[in-house]
């Protein structure tokens, strides 16, 4: 996976969203978050800090906590790095209109990274333990906690 922001400018107009410009920056760093998005429809938003981008997926339940819990991943645009910070109200009438709130960060550890499946190592907040990402058509893939 190598990042791009066109998507995310193209959805976007940057004089009337508080959201960060797309700009792709290279930390270094291997971290994530979780923001609950408060939208049309109520979801977390889980992030990946991997090729200079956040990696994106909706995830309409959240989460998993528990081990073996499946939950739907609904693959989107690669958001800025700057995204990570990024809490606030997005007003309407703009994409993705509502409040994000942080619902959980930290850093990740990963294991494999192909187009089917993610396997990384959560150690946040509230989400720690080994996890996985597994592609199953168009933009779907399922997230679960493993058995450690």
């Amino acid at each position: 996976m190598t990042g791009s922001l066109d998507e995310y400018a193209l959805k976007r107009n940057f004089g009337e969203t508080p959201e960060p410009g797309p700009e792709v920056e290279d930390t270094g760093q291997q971290r994530f978050v979780v923001q609950e998005h408060h939208s049309s429809t109520l979801h977390w938003d889980f992030r990946l800090e991997i090729d200079g981008v956040l990696k994106s997926w909706a995830v309409p339940k959240g989460p998993p906590e528990e081990p073996g819990v499946r939950r739907l991943a609904v693959h989107v645009e690669d958001h800025p790095v700057d995204y990570i910070d990024f809490q606030g109200t997005i007003e309407e009438g703009n994409y993705g209109a509502g409040e994000v709130k942080l619902w959980d960060n930290g850093t990740f550890e990963l294991e494999k990274n192909e187009p089917a499946e993610m396997l990384f190592t959560l150690n946040g907040k509230r989400l720690h333990g080994r996890y996985a990402l597994i592609h199953t058509r168009e933009k779907q893939w399922i997230m679960l906690k493993r058995k450690s």
